[in-house]
């Protein structure tokens, strides 16, 4: 996506960023972001962390599912999922039938559920609620967000926190600083033209004027981002293949988000095990809007996000780096307790929040919310989504939480295993 777009896209989303956006931060190659990878500092990289976004609103009753509450059944005659078809993680919740990877990972405690997350007084606009998790700011409109504020307070170099979805989310925009947008898509040429031609525009020439040598360094970037995304593709056989990419992306929504999770997780797995100084990655899935016949579009993008995620672990866990990454999955609300007339479900309020990775203490955290006793229909949340980033800031960050969250104290929850040591609190530089 061009620099202005991306503006727009801020801009439209109520995040400016004004500082950054006018220093031109944001800008960095593909091949620029590989070249700064230490191999044999891989093995003792500081922690990373990876935030995966499902936009749209992910329906968590469908996703952990209460199968033993009778009360679920009753508000989902037709929706819910009868008991005997849920893979069960405990005598009270079960993950929907699809997600067959996650409950490996459960099974292997590389997986954290946090049950009732939400803020106060949610609010049940795509746009302003997904404003508020990004900026990590539920009470007043803010125009940056909690990661971009990290960036700030660290001084940080532009590949410290890296997207790779279409667009830079509001999430990496600081005041004064912002991350880096590398798209997943690479280069795609038709089949009568020749990729080598292609790659010779990418050369550059001693004699050549600086835009040209700009304009040359373009090329040579689409050539190395298709090459990174095929290598990708090729890590763990879960993530789908490059054929796949159009199909996944028609499933994003107008809120946001893209298709081809496996992709971009594929890229943030080859970027760690090479070494890049990446200490935050973010991804996303669209499409999770679920008004009618939700079984089965919901099940086809959990199972996307099933394989991508369970794909992502596993190679992280073979390797030396990846120990030490962590990766949290969250959508801007959960739906509706009750069905609609349209087998589906409408916008709701709290909803589950996914943590995992080979650091991850597995396990239930949080309450879960009462399907009795509903505030207008929809679940009372139990966990504030600011304790959860707060806990992901100081563990794996090593960030003081309530400077980044507009000077909320989170409750730290223990998502992480403690063998791994206390976080050390980080210092801007000069």
């Amino acid at each position: 996506m061009d620099a202005l777009s991306r503006r727009k896209f801020l801009i439209a989303s109520g995040v400016t960023g004004a500082t950054a956006l006018a220093a031109g931060a944001g800008g960095i190659a593909l091949a620029d972001l590989l070249s700064s990878a230490a191999p044999e500092a891989a093995a003792t990289a500081r922690d990373i962390l990876v935030v995966v976004t499902l936009y749209g609103g992910n329906d968590g009753l469908n996703t952990v599912i209460p199968y033993a509450d009778s009360a679920y059944h009753s508000a989902r005659p037709e929706l819910g999922y009868e008991p005997e078809s849920v893979l069960p993680i405990d005598a009270e919740l079960g993950l929907n039938p699809v997600l067959t990877g996650l409950r490996t990972l459960w099974g292997d405690g590389q997986l954290a559920i946090v049950s009732g997350v939400g803020y106060p007084k949610p609010d049940r606009s795509h746009f302003r609620s997904m404003d508020i998790w990004q900026t990590g700011s539920p009470t007043n409109p803010a125009n940056s967000g909690w990661i971009g504020r990290w960036l700030d307070g660290i001084k940080a170099p532009v590949e410290a926190a890296v997207s790779f979805e279409p667009v830079l989310p509001p999430l990496l925009v600081g005041r004064s600083r912002i991350g880096a947008c590398v798209s997943y898509r690479g280069l795609r040429v038709p089949d009568w033209i020749d990729p080598q031609v292609v790659a010779a525009l990418g050369a550059s020439h001693p004699q050549e004027s600086p835009m040209r040598a700009r304009a040359a360094a373009a090329y040579a970037d689409l050539i190395e981002m298709a090459r990174t995304v095929r290598s990708a593709q090729e890590l763990a056989d879960p993530f789908p293949a490059d054929d796949d990419l159009d199909s996944l992306a028609a499933s994003a929504t107008g809120t946001g988000g893209s298709g081809a999770l496996g992709t971009q997780l594929g890229l943030v797995a080859r970027c760690v095990t090479l070494g890049v100084p990446t200490r935050m990655y973010s991804v996303s899935l669209g499409g999770f809007d679920t008004h009618a016949q939700e079984r089965v579009g919901q099940e086809l993008l959990l199972g996307q996000l099933d394989r991508a995620l369970t794909g992502f672990v596993r190679a992280m866990s073979a390797s030396p780096a990846g120990q030490r990454v962590t990766v949290v999955v969250y959508s801007e609300f959960g739906r509706r307790v009750r069905a609609n007339a349209s087998d589906g479900t409408d916008h709701g309020t709290a909803g589950p929040v996914l943590v995992a990775g080979p650091a991850v203490a597995g396990g239930r955290f949080g309450e879960q919310p009462s399907l009795a006793d509903l505030d207008d229909g929809d679940l009372k949340a139990t966990v504030d989504f600011r304790d959860i980033f707060g806990t992901l800031l100081a563990r794996v960050l090593e960030a003081e939480p309530a400077r980044y969250l507009d000077g909320y104290e989170p409750v730290e929850l223990p998502l992480l295993r403690t063998e791994r040591g206390p976080a050390s609190v980080d210092h801007p530089t000069d």
